[in-house]
């Protein structure tokens, strides 16, 4: 089923702008409506209701602000966008005062204002999903599961329900008393003494506080004022439930999407993080496969620290940067005059590793002489080391490491069939970026994080462009050429939102050049556009692009296919 496009309401006494915002709009997927004045804006919003509202602050004998009280008074629902040509501190201040979602000082770009539509409708999109969640969780646990008190107008509580003794360890013996002297939660008592002073509903989705028990939760409150029939404020109610356990799950989906410096919240990589604990509490070697910059170091962090050996050493070892002479007096140590150069007695990594984990980076790239020692160790525990007959007792477990294809080399007669059985016990194989897209976004958020504290610049997002490009892209460096990318927009941005121009100049041009449509293979033609569809939220503009066909091409198909 078809989603209907947003609507939105542009509304600006100058023709010539109202009709460029309108086609920029038009052209972004958005149904849009236009009004000239503050009159033709009233009627259109007591026939209509609008996701989104962007106005001109000046209406000719109106005000944009006049507008938004307007809107106020019929559709609550709908965000305001204003747009001044003379931005001052004090109308700033009482547009967000009005609740003003944004507010764009003239001449503004098509660019921009394609993004910032594009923000105050996706934050309209999540608050709506979270409301209706929200109203959902209210009908279930209603009556019995909310903590309901009502409070006089100088704050003593009049009634009481039995569910706030669970929810907030208040008792009908409370009546009577000042809600703000028994309540220890400063941020509920400040919502309370807010819907007092300004007479309104207020809610806030979540606090954290400690209910009269002492005991840390989250709640959601919602308080109301209470009017008698002549419309006198009488006091207020105060309608609490308890999140606390909703909020300790989106916890754990929150710390499993984010595994020992790992982030990953597709299925292949939620099957990674629970392998990875399995094999974290059993002494198995394991081998780590995968490209060049998918995360295997970090894999074998999570598995050290993870298991019983977490306290022991992790010693790691780049067998492909070091020579077979050196390789082999790093991982076994030598003695004094075994070699030239040799002028005392090391210790090798091995012995390093005792009680811990010894963690073989590119094994692949090991000699033969090398594989046979190695296997020797896995087999009897000992080493060797160099210039040395006397065997040594170790205890390491060995987790290594490759971006090649082992049993190739063992064909090939390049490496032991024995070592690499030994080995891969466990094998943890870690897709490159091109096959875990859903990921790419959480990534993203986390390197903007990561580098917006490093670099100490307030840039919180890409634009949809930006996004497209990077879900698209075909990252042969994996997450490392990933984040590399993210510091390097971070170094050229100076806006708040990271563009297309602080992108490499070959990975855009290398993505805007599609010159044949995209089918899945094994997919039939309607199947794939409506799958597309879906990814891009019903939105043809972008659903367009990642087909690569225009979007005229596009509305045949719909037409053809009998999709619309």
């Amino acid at each position: 089923m078809n989603k209907a496009p947003e609507n939105i309401l542009c509304v600006d006494d100058d023709p010539g702008i109202l009709s460029l915002f309108s086609l920029v709009l038009r052209e972004a997927g958005y149904a849009v409506e236009k009004a000239e004045s503050m009159t033709i804006a009233s009627e259109l919003l007591s026939r209509s209701s609008f996701d989104l509202v962007v106005s001109d602050i000046m209406l000719g004998d109106a005000t944009g602000l006049d507008l938004v009280r307007r809107i106020r008074q019929t559709d609550g629902t709908a965000y305001v966008i204003l747009v001044t040509g003379h931005p001052t501190l004090e109308t700033a201040q009482e547009a967000l005062q009005q609740g003003v979602f944004d507010y764009i000082p003239k001449p503004v770009s098509p660019g921009t204002l394609r993004e910032r539509v594009r923000r105050a409708l996706e934050h309209k999109r999540l608050r709506d999903e979270r409301n209706a969640i929200q109203q959902n969780l209210q009908a279930i646990f209603r009556s019995v599961q909310e903590a309901i008190i009502s409070v006089d107008a100088n704050f003593s509580i009049r009634q009481i329900n039995d569910a706030a003794q669970r929810v907030c360890g208040l008792s009908s013996e409370r009546i009577g008393q000042s809600f703000l002297e028994i309540v220890h939660c400063e941020p509920l008592r400040d919502l309370v003494k807010r819907v007092f002073h300004e007479r309104r509903p207020v809610e806030r989705a979540e606090m954290t506080c400690q209910n009269a028990q002492g005991r840390q939760q989250v709640i959601h409150v919602s308080v109301s004022p209470l009017l008698d029939d002549g419309g006198l404020f009488t006091g207020a109610v105060v309608v609490i439930l308890d999140f606390t356990r909703m909020a300790l799950l989106e916890q754990s989906r929150r710390e499993r999407s984010r595994f020992h410096g790992m982030m990953g919240q597709s299925a292949v990589m939620r099957q990674i993080f629970s392998l990875i604990e399995d094999l974290a509490v059993v002494e198995t070697t394991v081998l780590i496969t995968g490209e060049s910059g998918t995360g295997k170091e970090l894999v074998a962090e999570a598995l050290h620290f993870q298991g019983a050996r977490g306290k022991g050493p992790l010693v790691k070892v780049n067998c492909a940067g070091l020579t077979e002479t050196l390789l082999e007096s790093e991982l076994f140590g030598h003695v004094k005059g075994a070699f030239t150069g040799a002028f005392r007695d090391k210790m090798g990594r091995f012995q390093l590793a005792d009680k811990g984990t010894l963690f073989l980076d590119e094994i692949g790239d090991i000699s033969a002489n090398m594989q046979t020692r190695l296997l020797r160790v896995l087999q009897e525990k000992t080493i060797e080391k160099v210039g040395d007959a006397h065997p040594i007792q170790v205890d390491v477990r060995i987790i290594a490491a490759t971006n090649r294809h082992l049993l190739d080399k063992v064909s090939a007669g390049l490496f032991r069939e024995d070592l690499y059985y030994r080995l891969n016990v466990v094998e943890i194989h870690l897709p490159p970026l091109r096959e875990r897209a859903d990921d790419i976004g959480l990534l993203i958020d986390q390197f903007i994080r990561k580098f917006g504290v490093k670099f100490n610049k307030a840039i919180d997002s890409v634009t949809e462009e930006v996004m497209q490009i990077l879900q698209q892209y075909s990252w042969p460096g994996n997450v490392r050429e990933l984040e590399h990318v993210i510091e390097r927009a971070f170094v050229v941005c100076r806006e708040h939102v990271i563009g297309l121009e602080h992108l490499p100049k070959a990975m855009v041009a290398g993505k805007i050049t599609l010159t044949q449509p995209f089918f899945a293979e094994g997919e039939s033609e309607r199947d794939t556009i409506l799958k597309v569809l879906e990814q891009a939220r019903y939105n043809k503009g972008k659903a367009a692009k990642l087909l690569g066909i225009s979007r005229s091409t596009l509305y045949r198909k719909l037409e053809s296919l009998k999709i619309i």
